[in-house]
């Protein structure tokens, strides 16, 4: 596994291979390095059905689906602007997972937001879904390497608390 995605791809595939079910990637400040991360293992194409590099705000609107009205009132750095970018490449590739990064990596602040505010957000089945706002310190290597990271730290723990939601609900059914 890649040092930009630490254990967490590692993990994020073996949670989906054990559900038997998949993930597509939406990320503006990272560029493709969450997407590389993932399918750098060996099997990968199991689980990862593709991505999309939304780097222009058009392309949040006019390919994921994001809401224009809220992107001119926000911004593309924003918490609702990441959950519906990870809803909108969770339909557009027909995945079971939708991951998404928006954010600032520098060197200059955008929409009024200062260099390190990342949003990392997954939406998932049924509704299942979050978002995290991260502020990281650093460089623009640092600080996408960290976003990484932390959209798929955020899936593991989606997939774990579904999982263990899943089997409460199926035990405590009979």
């Amino acid at each position: 596994m890649s040092t930009v995605g630490g254990g967490g791809a590692g993990e994020v595939l073996a949670a989906l291979l054990e559900r038997g079910q998949t993930v597509a990637a939406a990320e503006s400040l990272t560029g493709g390095l969450v997407t590389a991360a993932l399918t750098e293992a060996a099997g990968a194409s199991r689980s990862v059905r593709g991505s999309v590099t939304a780097y222009a705000t058009e392309v949040k609107r006019d390919v994921l689906g994001v809401d224009g009205p809220l992107l001119d009132a926000r911004g593309a750095v924003d918490a609702e602007v990441a959950l519906q970018m990870a809803r909108g490449v969770r339909t557009l590739l027909a995945a079971d997972w939708g991951i998404a990064t928006t954010g600032v990596a520098g060197p200059d602040e955008q929409d009024g937001q200062a260099v390190g505010t990342v949003f990392v957000a997954v939406a998932g089945p049924r509704g299942a879904g979050s978002v995290q706002q991260l502020s990281l310190d650093g460089n623009r290597a640092v600080i996408r390497a960290g976003s990484v990271r932390a959209v798929l730290a955020l899936l593991v723990r989606e997939l774990t608390g579904n999982a263990r939601a899943k089997d409460t609900e199926h035990n405590g059914g009979n």
